[in-house]
């Protein structure tokens, strides 16, 4: 049980802490790539303003005087176009290959493609008067941009794993060493149920005897007093099923079974059937079931009684006369599944996961005196944990309930 804990202490500590991480690289990633593309954008717009001072505009015509040299601009993987109003290409330097029309009133452009290329559009403006004569369109192959950025994703996504990693680590150890003190205290809280469960059986038995020993010689005791010691043996036999109980359970969660044989589940469940047959008939409550034959797995065949027994009482307890109780068995894999479903009472939605808590019960009404001690499930989830199985519910208050019992065939 803190076994399974620490672990969901750990992931949901690793699961916070991995998205506060995730969200840090998205914000680190989104502001670098804003920062560099910005960048990008003025430099490029400032080789346009240099390209479109070198123009001569004379007679109507433009006239370029670039001062950039060529193998300059293809080493920075950059190029240059010069066009007049109309739209029409002037001059070009460089190699970049734009297939993006001409668009003077969009500034900036980004052509899509195997490696892309942004390109950024600047006006020419005559020296005399400031009259548009034409454009200047820079361009810059953005794969360097691309791959400074793939080497950031690199160093943010291995800094996270490695954070995670020793995150990962401490956590284990901080979740280790906050459990520890619950640990213990539960551990001698078990070893108490035990301890006191075991020294109470002794005065409960000899209570028992006291008080029924009178009632063996109605003549010689008043109706008044038999009533009062029928009443102080039936408290004393209740008590003793709890203490009973509160025993098996400290016993059964505190080791594994050491007493495991290849048991036949399919004669368990048909012993059962036959002992709980004439209490069901009794209460005029139908007994059906479909088992397959000869399942076998390995197990405490003490545990498994007391389990599926527990199962049966409280599908009987809660079933009215004239309900059906079923059985049922399947198989799948390595996995073997018990289903006992009744037509009872059923369980409110919001019960349901209370239904394996110790001292629960689905009638909260229900006296102390009626014979149970709200401990029947939670014996059964734990035997069947102890056995690397579980025990599942479904219900629907009015019309039932149906308890799945998981095991492993070994």
């Amino acid at each position: 049980m803190f076994q399974r804990i620490r672990y969901r202490l750990l992931l949901s500590y690793l699961v916070v802490f991995a998205s506060l991480l995730g969200i840090f690289a998205i914000a680190v990633r989104f502001a670098f790539t804003r920062s560099l593309s910005e960048q990008i954008t003025d430099k490029l717009i400032a080789i346009g303003k240099g390209a479109a001072a070198n123009v001569e505009f004379e007679k109507g015509r433009l006239t370029v005087e670039s001062d950039f040299r060529p193998q300059d601009l293809i080493a920075y993987h950059q190029g240059l176009q010069w066009f007049d109003t109309q739209g029409n290409l002037i001059n070009q330097q460089g190699k970049t290959v734009l297939i993006l029309p001409f668009l003077p009133n969009k500034r900036v452009q980004i052509q899509t493609g195997k490696v892309p290329i942004q390109v950024v559009t600047v006006p020419i403006l005559a020296n005399d008067n400031g009259q548009l004569v034409g454009y200047v369109r820079v361009s810059q192959s953005l794969e360097e941009f691309d791959e400074t950025l793939q080497k950031l994703d690199w160093v943010l996504g291995g800094g996270i794993i490695i954070t995670l990693l020793l995150s990962g680590i401490g956590g284990i150890l901080l979740t280790r060493q906050a459990m520890q003190p619950i640990e213990e205290s539960f551990q001698k809280l078990k070893q108490f149920t035990a301890d006191a469960s075991h020294e109470l059986r002794s005065p409960l038995m000899a209570i028992k005897i006291n008080a029924e020993l009178p009632l063996q010689y109605p003549e010689e005791i008043g109706p008044k007093d038999a009533e009062k010691f029928q009443a102080i043996a039936s408290a004393t036999n209740q008590m003793t099923r709890l203490t009973e109980d509160l025993l098996l359970l400290a016993r059964t969660e505190k080791v594994p079974t050491q007493n495991r044989d290849t048991l036949n589940l399919t004669s368990i469940l048909e012993n059962l059937i036959q002992l709980y047959k004439p209490q069901a008939e009794a209460k005029q409550i139908t007994f059906k079931f479909q088992l397959i034959a000869n399942l076998q797995l390995i197990g405490d065949l003490v545990q498994l009684t007391r389990l599926f027994t527990n199962l049966f009482e409280n599908a009987l307890y809660y079933t009215p006369s004239r309900g059906v109780v079923e059985i049922k068995t399947s198989r799948v894999g390595s996995q073997l599944y018990v289903n006992v479903q009744d037509t009872g009472v059923g369980i409110a939605p919001e019960h349901i996961d209370k239904v394996f808590e110790r001292f629960w019960r689905a009638d909260q009404s229900r006296s102390y005196w009626s014979g149970g001690s709200g401990l029947g499930l939670a014996i059964a989830q734990a035997i069947a944990q102890n056995h690397g199985g579980l025990i599942s519910v479904t219900s629907q208050l009015g019309v039932g309930s149906c308890f799945t019992v998981h095991l492993p065939t070994s």
